[in-house]
């Protein structure tokens, strides 16, 4: 796996920890930015994303809103 996971997250919000866990519990590495607390990185989501909802994933250059496991899945190539 090549692909290079992102989430932007907020401490409260539950789909954020669940996307997290879910990484976790596959051993899937990934970067997680708290963008209420990091405004570079809030603007960095907003200009791909062009929403302010969380989560916001990035697999290499696809941008997902939402924990979408069906979508990840598929684009990490596991299940």
């Amino acid at each position: 796996m090549d692909a290079k996971v992102v989430v932007y997250s907020t401490p409260t919000c539950p789909w954020c920890k669940r996307a997290k866990d879910y990484f976790k519990s596959n051993g899937i590495p990934f970067k997680d930015y708290d963008v209420s607390k990091d405004k570079a990185k809030a603007d960095e989501m907003v200009r791909k994303s062009r929403q302010m909802g969380v989560p916001v994933i990035t697999i290499g250059s696809h941008v997902i809103v939402g924990f979408d496991k069906n979508k990840i899945d598929s684009l990490l190539g596991t299940h």
